[in-house]
């Protein structure tokens, strides 16, 4: 099997959260616990075991050099017999052929009727070249370390043995211990990983669970996560605000696709209706029978649905430059009154001719914004006031305002319903839509006073009473000199009003 084989069989390609966290704690807590066993059980318990032996060496062969200085036999006896009652160690004293003295109690019991020559240590130390044999046996006392030393030079053999030190002991016991704390550290690490794999799962699941709900179509819903780590709460807080513009994105994006189609609708509505008109008087016109009169009036019709399909076109482009370049907004300071009196004098014949009381005396106010924009402005909204009213008085009106220029347009006409109030700004809108297309209305000079006003950073305001009138106004800022020079004067105004 190939490594590539084992690696994605360890790891696979695709997993909870809570395998990978399982298997990468499993992997690396394993690998140390492979570690410190085999450091335990292989090499820290044969550096001691190594140790012991040489110790057990050197006592065995200090014992043969103080037994080959003795003068006889008798003598050596009697210092292995001391040494051993005195160590409380077994000491057996032989050579080649015979075996001269065994003191201590041998409490062996593997090998308790075992010849002397016949026992591990001795056959070994025979055998080897350093002449040095080793056993470890179990007897009834627990486990004993034997050493066998083989003198060539005098044939003296001494064999040693001893309970296994203490600190082998311990390192045994240790060793048992620590396997036990290894599988614990192991079985508890992976518990921990469980846990620790499931806190971060759970809100992963439940944010998943909520994406695909919103990717569903849910945009209402909210994602809710119940954690108290901090990465999880800002993400879930950053996941909802993102959420919350897109949801505000593509409400706005629907609301613009319902506003283009109806918008379609109107332009390819508006547009129709003169075209088939002026198609109809063209056709009238081609019959040789028609008298001159009625000729005339058909000709006069169809040029002004013609001026009606100019105005429309004029005024659609005439948005679209406003909302595409913001750069057509040219400031210039001039006396606004002045242009108000321009605009009343063009529609007062209008109004006159509607038995209308037009009113625009203002006092002079200089003020900074573009004069052809605003006279547009001005235009539409005093000709909407003289055309919607069929009796009464329009006047336009001006003040300071803090430091700016506040212009009035009221009437005392019909008035606008309540309901319509919020959509008389929008493209093609009209409130009665037949009188405004009888007047030659194009549905666009309330939407082309907004966009000029918000590209001067400005807003339309508008209220209306049904019966009694409707009253629009809008600011401009005042030039510096007047802002400066009339500003304890708009105070003291202000106060008054």
């Amino acid at each position: 099997m190939r490594w590539r084989d084992v690696r994605q069989l360890v790891y696979p390609r695709r997993a909870s959260i809570q395998t990978w966290m399982m298997l990468t704690f499993a992997l690396f807590v394993g690998l140390a616990v492979l570690g410190v066993g085999l450091y335990s059980f292989l090499i820290l318990r044969g550096q001691v075991n190594d140790a012991a032996r040489e110790t057990l060496r050197g006592e065995a062969e200090r014992l043969a050099v103080q037994l080959e200085a003795e003068p006889d036999r008798g003598a050596m006896l009697d210092m292995s017999r001391q040494i051993a009652q005195l160590a409380q160690i077994e000491v057996t004293v032989a050579t080649r052929d015979e075996v001269i003295g065994d003191f201590g109690v041998s409490p062996e019991g593997p090998v308790p009727d075992a010849p002397f020559f016949g026992r591990p240590e001795v056959t070994e130390a025979l055998a080897a070249a350093d002449h040095v044999g080793f056993a470890e046996r179990d007897g009834v006392d627990g486990t004993r370390l034997y050493v066998a030393l083989f003198r060539p030079q005098t044939g003296l053999m001494v064999r040693v043995g001893e309970p296994v030190p203490g600190l082998l002991r311990a390192i045994q016991s240790l060793q048992a211990m620590l396997a036990f704390s290894l599988v614990l550290a192991l079985l508890t690490a992976l518990v921990g990983a469980w846990i620790a794999a499931r806190q971060v799962s759970r809100p992963l699941r439940a944010i998943t669970r909520s994406a695909q709900k919103i990717n569903e179509g849910d945009l209402d819903g909210r994602i809710h996560v119940k954690t108290r780590a901090t990465e999880f709460q800002d993400l879930t807080r950053s996941l909802n605000l993102m959420a919350g513009r897109f949801r505000a994105d593509i409400h706005e994006l629907q609301r613009m696709q319902r506003v283009q189609n109806e918008f379609i609708g109107n332009v390819s509505h508006e547009v129709k209706n003169p075209i088939f008109a002026v198609f109809g008087y063209l056709e009238a016109l081609r019959s040789d029978t028609l008298p001159t009169a009625q000729r005339k009036r058909y000709a006069q019709k169809g040029l002004a649905n013609l001026q009606r399909l100019n105005s429309l076109f004029s005024d659609l482009i005439e948005i679209a430059r406003l909302e595409y370049r913001e750069d057509l907004i040219r400031p210039t300071e001039f006396n606004v009154q002045e242009l108000i009196e321009e605009v009343g004098e063009m529609l007062e014949p209008k109004a006159e001719a509607q038995g209308l009381e037009f009113s625009y005396d203002n006092d002079p106010l200089a003020v900074v914004a573009d004069r052809n924009r605003i006279r547009q402005v001005l235009t539409n909204l005093m000709d909407n006031a003289i055309a919607y009213s069929g009796e009464g008085s329009v006047r336009c009106r001006m003040r300071r305002h803090l430091d700016h220029a506040r212009i009035e347009v009221v009437d005392t006409g019909r008035g606008i319903p309540d309901e319509h109030l919020d959509r008389i700004f929008d493209r093609f809108y009209r409130v009665d839509t037949a009188r405004s297309r009888k007047d030659g209305g194009t549905g666009l000079g309330l939407a082309i006073v907004r966009q000029i006003l918000e590209a001067h950073g400005q807003t339309i305001q508008v209220e209306s009473t049904k019966g009694r009138g409707t009253r629009f106004w809008f600011e401009l800022p005042l030039a510096t000199a007047e802002a400066a020079g009339g500003g304890v004067a708009a105070g003291l105004e202000e106060s008054a009003v």
